[in-house]
């Protein structure tokens, strides 16, 4: 394998906005991010990888198509990214590609991504590592949340009891506290159905500032209605995805004579009541909190969560990791792991039955 420290990290998250990809050095555990880059997802891919969370007619070749197209848009923005840094292919050490979740199964022990590696390899002359969550969900863990092993090795503290939320399509908590196991798990929503709300009544893609949300008022039976889904009593390792929040789920609980700007002011507060109320019920303790994803971006929703956690929240931003960009970097980070055949599963937070090696290699 090669010994660069260079490796690029992509992620496709639940919020199915498109691809980052981001180009960082890692040497002696330290991290220089170099480049970044966002691809949106074209309206037609977005719908297709959205049909193809249900199943479907010819459900297998349109998935195998689409692989191929995350993949070649992935590879058409590691190229430019090489061409614009002036980096020959080979100084790379390896592409962590999670891809581009379709369903999340773990009860079933499957979790199935789109992005063809054999391919990402082919056009970027760059070994590739993927399927990060199957190997996880085969030792009996959950197969997400992942990340939290790459914010323990960056975000924890030898003095404080930290706390990182990642708000992306889905809610998750990651607990770093000085002493003992560290926890990380999904909460329920976090941008999806406030995305989805929007998308259908007002024709745009998200609610930018939760400015949309702050003009309506809570409904209150609807915010019970929605607290009584199962998932939310659950104990941790717990995940979830689109398989069960989706608009399906939303329309199944409100009715006509609810304001649309209301509705989406009530889903705006199940996302911040499901992550306070996990952080109060498994994490003990927190003297700091951090946020990152695009929910961090949501100044209505944070000012909600500092109401609620009665904590500071920061950006992670202030500990030298773009919020935009913590996932990204956490699977350039897994992928070195995996290069390395290093331990890089976390069994107190997906619940698997010991260290594992995730991920598959292709190698260039």
């Amino acid at each position: 394998m090669k010994s660069s420290s260079l490796l690029f990290g992509v992620m496709s998250g639940t919020s199915l906005d498109g691809i980052d990809v981001v180009l960082v050095d890692m040497c002696d555990n330290k991290i220089n991010i170099i480049d970044f880059q966002h691809r949106p997802y074209s309206a037609e891919i977005h719908s297709k990888i959205l049909t193809l969370h249900s199943p479907g007619f010819n459900e297998l070749e349109e998935s195998i198509f689409l692989s191929k197209s995350h993949a070649k848009i992935t590879a058409n923005c590691i190229n430019s990214i090489l061409k614009k840094q002036n980096i020959n292919p080979k100084k790379i050490q390896a592409i962590g590609y999670h891809g581009q979740t379709l369903r999340h199964n773990p009860d079933a022990e499957y979790s199935i991504q789109i992005g063809d590696s054999h391919l990402l390899s082919e056009l970027t002359e760059i070994t590739v590592v993927s399927d990060f969550r199957n190997r996880d969900l085969v030792a009996g863990g959950q197969g997400a949340p992942l990340v939290p092993a790459f914010h323990k090795e960056i975000f924890s503290s030898k003095y404080k009891n930290r706390g990182i939320i990642n708000i992306g399509g889905i809610s998750n908590i990651t607990y770093l506290p000085i002493k003992g196991s560290i926890l990380g798990f999904d909460c329920g929503p976090g941008n999806i159905l406030m995305d989805h709300w929007i998308k259908e009544n007002k024709n745009i893609n998200f609610d930018d500032s939760g400015k949309w949300a702050k003009s309506g008022v809570i409904i209150d039976q609807l915010l019970e209605d929605f607290l009584k889904e199962e998932f939310f009593i659950k104990k941790p390792p717990k995940s979830t995805g689109r398989e069960l929040f989706n608009l399906k789920w939303l329309k199944n609980l409100i009715k006509k004579s609810y304001a649309a700007e209301d509705i989406q002011r009530t889903l705006l507060e199940l996302t911040a009541i499901c992550i306070v109320d996990n952080l109060k019920n498994f994490c003990n303790s927190i003297d700091e909190l951090y946020i990152c994803g695009g929910g961090g971006e949501n100044k209505f929703l944070l000012e909600r969560l500092k109401v609620l956690s009665k904590i500071n929240i920061q950006k992670t931003d202030s500990l030298n990791v773009p919020t935009q960009q913590v996932e990204t970097i956490a699977f350039a980070w897994l992928a070195q792991k995996t290069i390395n055949s290093d331990f890089n599963n976390t069994p107190s937070v997906t619940g698997a039955r010991g260290l594992r090696v995730l991920g598959a290699i292709h190698i260039s």
